[in-house]
């Protein structure tokens, strides 16, 4: 029996890479082979040496095509099979190796903006604002709510593939939505999360819409878009202190504006210290507190135990990155703590 095998991979777009894919037929999905694409194509490669390698990292069922069609993603290497300058997974791997032991995983919340057109689904078609944002987030009725049908699509097909998706609502700008993959460790809830963008724009596109990763969509008093980061290892979840240790070197000289940095295109309009998000240029952290940098859970505190939230990231950010960022500036620290 042929097996319809959706290669994707991350291409070299700047200064946000996008998604790309294509389709091998296979007689036997058990054996992923390597496969070659056009790097000229992708802002990967120069025309007179073009020839890139995909090498399968994660494979899920197809949801879209059903049967024993699969959803293989892959990592970019370059012909000696080194990996390539976009391929931001190969830079994750030793980091979640080393810090192995302490047992990291990430819970992060996608949140994304379907838009018809250059204008936010929902927004009026002729031009103008509707009503300011009060009743869209997890709202319900037609006057409030915009896309739910794909939301919904777009659910059954992450759980169908086997994706770890925690969960799905409405946001706080219309047309907005958000979904949320994790607890997992590391290189899984990138994969993941990878994948379950690939299949949102692939169902937005059945619907005639656009998904949106933009960070600050819709210009003015509107939300942006982000990915709140959610963060412990195994001491974190077993006492406080380790949770203060986190906080405490995510602030650490240097590391608030290397993180920012690489936390996705478009953050000082997102992170302006209005529309529940801290300046991106101070670095803040605290309890229940969603102008703070870093969020310490309301049950956390109480707890004494738990997990953090990096507001910070953008919706475009990359999956590889922040969890690196993360894990090598967070378990540094811890690793150093439990040495004293």
């Amino acid at each position: 029996m042929s097996i319809k095998a959706e290669y994707i991979w991350i291409d070299g777009t700047q200064p946000t890479a996008k998604l790309r894919s294509k389709t091998r037929i296979l007689t036997d999905g058990s054996k992923l082979p390597r496969w070659g694409f056009d790097g000229s194509s992708t802002n990967q490669a120069e025309g007179h040496a073009s020839d890139l390698v995909l090498e399968p990292v994660f494979s899920c069922p197809d949801p879209i095509r059903g049967g024993d069609h699969l959803l293989v993603l892959c990592e970019v290497l370059h012909t000696d099979l080194t990996p390539h300058p976009s391929n931001t997974r190969a830079l994750l791997r030793p980091v979640a190796e080393k810090f192995a032991d302490q047992e990291a995983i990430f819970g992060i919340e996608q949140e994304y903006t379907f838009l018809k057109g250059d204008r936010p689904l929902g927004f009026p078609e002729g031009g103008g604002y509707p009503a300011p944002q009060a009743d869209y987030y997890c709202g319900v009725g037609a006057d409030a709510i915009f896309g739910r049908e794909i939301v919904e699509k777009h659910l059954d097909l992450c759980l169908a593939a086997g994706l770890g998706l925690s969960g799905i609502n409405a946001e706080v700008m219309p047309g907005q939505w958000e979904f949320q993959v994790g607890a997992l460790p590391a290189l899984e809830v990138s994969d993941h999360m990878w994948v379950a963008r690939w299949l949102l724009h692939r169902v937005a596109e059945d619907y005639g819409v656009t998904a949106s990763l933009e960070a600050k969509p819709a210009k003015g008093d509107w939300n942006g878009a982000g990915a709140h980061t959610n963060f412990s290892t195994r001491a974190m979840r077993e006492g406080y202190d380790a949770i203060i240790t986190a906080c405490e070197a995510l602030g650490q000289d240097g590391k608030p504006l290397e993180h920012v940095r690489q936390y996705g295109t478009g953050i000082e309009e997102r992170l302006t210290g209005a529309h529940e998000t801290a300046p991106w240029d101070a670095y803040s952290y605290g309890a229940s507190d969603r102008g703070a940098s870093v969020r310490i859970p309301w049950q956390v505190e109480v707890e004494k135990k738990g997990y953090i939230e990096d507001r910070r990231p953008n919706a475009n950010v990359d999956p590889y990155v922040v969890t690196r960022l993360m894990v090598d500036t967070c378990c540094t620290e811890l690793a150093r703590r439990m040495q004293v």
